[in-house]
């Protein structure tokens, strides 16, 4: 059996692109070729786990028109109803 990274990768039918998910994290991603959606999905991964990336700053909202005090400083479990499963 192995150890490593299980991925479920889909063609959405119509010739337009490729949906890949890491099974363990539920982490997907997408893009208009199989290679797309795997090296999206390596990021948005790596992203997810803090492999890459760098913590958002306050300025960085503010520049976004953000108020910071209106963002958690942890995670928050998301409300929407796509993930309940």
């Amino acid at each position: 059996m192995s150890s490593g990274q299980e991925i479920r990768l889909t063609n959405d039918g119509d010739g337009d692109g490729w949906t890949a998910v890491d099974v363990d994290t539920g982490v997907a991603s997408d893009g208009p070729t199989r290679e797309a959606a795997l090296e999206n999905l390596d990021d948005a991964v790596g992203l997810h786990q803090g492999d890459r990336g760098r913590p958002v700053t306050d300025a960085d909202l503010e520049a976004l028109d953000v108020d910071p005090e209106a963002v958690p400083d942890e995670p928050q479990v998301p409300d929407a109803p796509w993930f309940d499963n």
